[in-house]
């Protein structure tokens, strides 16, 4: 796909700028601009009058540029994608962006469910139950991560998780879902332990996988509907439960990932379970 084509026509194989523009559905401002990065050469300039025109082969590459700029794609990558004559390479570049358009979305489609719910004048009441859960010998990845980072932590955490138990034949199956414990300074500092594990009564210890032993706590446990990054409304209705109770926090947060995406790509099927260890303030 050449940017630059139609060096040699004539002018009357050329198409005036506006004429071009209206073809394209770019305007000239932003032929100007594409022009002077480079990006989209004109056919012919008027040496006197600097005046652009352009070759009607030139259609399909402006075309493709408005497409890719419509789903924001950063102008290096647009002038990769036009200036690659290889198709392949052309549409992994292209795949590559959709992917982060898509995750973005659905971080989206997360805080507006977010927002939804929080704005509902009478939103619909979260289930909070005590629990007593015993002590428990658990495969484990650890490690201080900042909060930002958390998501990619979890997934490269997890993954490795999976792969030593199922090469050890030490998957947890019947022993329970995947959990996780996250300090509370990686929500008051943005910078904590966080620790994701699976139950085994006989831990691997390869590369980040270690043995670990939860110690027996009590728990406020209310089940989060959805995606991950939308859980803080959940933790903020467990909260307000917990005030309401006469409760207090007593150490790191606990997840249980019920349904998660080893089970599903549609984060609108998960569910994690939100553990709160608590004790009752003594009046």
């Amino acid at each position: 796909m050449d940017p630059h084509p139609g060096r040699g026509c004539t002018l009357a194989d050329v198409l005036a700028i506006g004429d071009f523009s209206r073809l394209t559905h770019l305007s000239v401002r932003t032929l100007r601009r594409y022009h002077e990065a480079g990006l989209l050469v004109p056919a012919r300039v008027d040496a006197a009058t600097g005046y652009r025109s352009y070759d009607p082969d030139q259609i399909p590459t402006a075309q493709v540029i408005h497409r890719l700029r419509e789903l924001d794609v950063p102008l290096p990558d647009v002038r990769r994608v036009v200036e690659s004559p290889d198709p392949e390479e052309r549409a992994a570049l292209v795949a590559r962006h959709l992917r982060r358009l898509e995750a973005e979305l659905d971080r989206t489609r997360a805080a507006v469910s977010s927002l939804r719910r929080l704005l509902d004048p009478e939103p619909a009441p979260l289930a909070v139950e005590l629990r007593a859960v015993g002590e428990q010998t658990v495969a484990a990845v650890a490690a201080e991560v900042d909060a930002g980072d958390v998501p990619a932590w979890y997934a490269g955490a997890m993954a490795e998780l999976a792969a030593v138990l199922t090469a050890d034949g030490a998957d947890a199956g019947p022993g329970g879902p995947a959990g996780g414990v996250y300090d509370n300074a990686l929500f008051e500092e943005g910078r904590g332990r966080a620790v994701v594990h699976r139950p085994c009564p006989d831990p691997p210890r390869r590369g980040r996988v270690h043995p670990l032993t939860l110690p027996a706590v009590e728990l406020a446990v209310a089940t989060h509907v959805g995606p991950h990054d939308a859980s803080d409304v959940t933790y903020g209705e467990v909260g307000r439960w917990l005030v309401d109770n006469a409760l207090t926090v007593a150490g790191p947060v606990r997840e249980t990932y019920l349904v998660g995406p080893p089970d599903t790509d549609d984060p609108a099927a998960w569910r994690t379970e939100v553990g709160w260890p608590v004790f009752r303030v003594v009046p």
